[in-house]
């Protein structure tokens, strides 16, 4: 189990060109499609708490995962999988691109691999705005999408604080009210 574990964070930490929003599609490859670790639901669900903590997420879904997948040592392994790559990716390309950086070979570099990462985030973005119509109907699920969009570009709230919001709205708002529980209670005795 730790070698697939290895490779499959490896190969995140390899390709997630672009920071930790650019790896989530390349973890919900290995982790979901290609491995089957997690379901799509439970990959949501956890992606969704882990951008409501401090840190970067590809670390924290690494840790996570591998911990779920093979217990401490997994979550070690999995862990350093994901920033080994960007270690001695960062040693070795920022000394080469620091001789280089005005030639206009290592410019277009950089600015051919934008499109593909928004492609990818693209896809992901639809993925699960078509979860979310699942679980809550297209007209909520595009009224939460306007509202967070407004407050997140408008109005500059951060994105965990609004993710916070919208768990405690869902906990509130699916528990059944407390006196329903107490006539439940009495009438059973």
């Amino acid at each position: 189990m730790h070698i697939p574990l290895f490779l499959a964070f490896f190969r995140v930490g390899i390709f997630g060109y672009g920071g930790g929003p650019s790896s989530i599609p390349l973890v919900h490859k290995e982790v979901v499609e290609h491995y089957g670790w997690f379901t799509d639901d439970e990959f949501g669900d956890l992606l969704a708490l882990g951008n409501t903590l401090p840190g970067p997420i590809a670390t924290k879904l690494a840790g996570y995962i591998g911990y779920r997948v093979a217990g401490p040592i997994g979550m070690i392994n999995a862990v350093v999988a994901t920033i080994l790559p960007s270690i001695l990716a960062m040693i070795a390309l920022l000394t080469t691109l620091s001789m280089y950086k005005d030639k206009s070979w290592v410019q277009g570099m950089t600015k051919a691999v934008v499109p593909v990462v928004g492609f990818m985030l693209a896809q992901l973005t639809w993925q699960f705005t078509k979860k979310s119509k699942a679980g809550l109907g297209w007209v909520q699920a595009l009224v939460i999408i306007a509202l967070s969009l407004v407050l997140m570009e408008f109005v500059n709230v951060h994105p965990g604080i609004i993710i916070g919001i919208l768990l405690l709205y869902a906990w509130f708002g699916t528990r059944e009210p407390a006196e329903n529980e107490d006539e439940k209670a009495s009438g059973a005795s």
